[in-house]
């Protein structure tokens, strides 16, 4: 279960993220409503998965599907630039991420 409540934590993040973005500095209130109540989740989430899962792991996942969840939603919906090297570099915390969660 715990697993399972930290990658929804993850994904919880890259909604944050997006909502922080959407807020513009927070001049926008439903965005900056959307935030507060994901970062909530998302923080109460990882706090939950890290009673059973090591925080060196725990965190690095949660961080690797936020950023990763950030990024592609970034360069799908925002038109952040898109390249092979940001491709393999997103890969590359993807592989790191499965790995951890392999030796845990």
């Amino acid at each position: 279960m715990s697993w399972l409540v930290l990658i929804v934590s993850g994904v919880l993040e890259t909604v944050w993220a997006a909502a922080l973005s959407a807020s513009r500095g927070f001049s926008r209130l439903q965005p900056s409503l959307l935030f507060l109540v994901s970062l909530a989740l998302s923080m109460g989430g990882l706090a939950y998965a890290l009673r059973d899962i090591p925080i060196g792991t725990g965190y690095v996942v949660w961080v690797g599907i936020g950023a990763i969840g950030t990024a592609g939603y970034g360069m799908v919906a925002l038109g952040d630039p898109v390249s092979a090297a940001r491709i393999v570099c997103l890969v590359l915390i993807i592989a790191g991420v499965i790995g951890l969660k392999l030796l845990h």
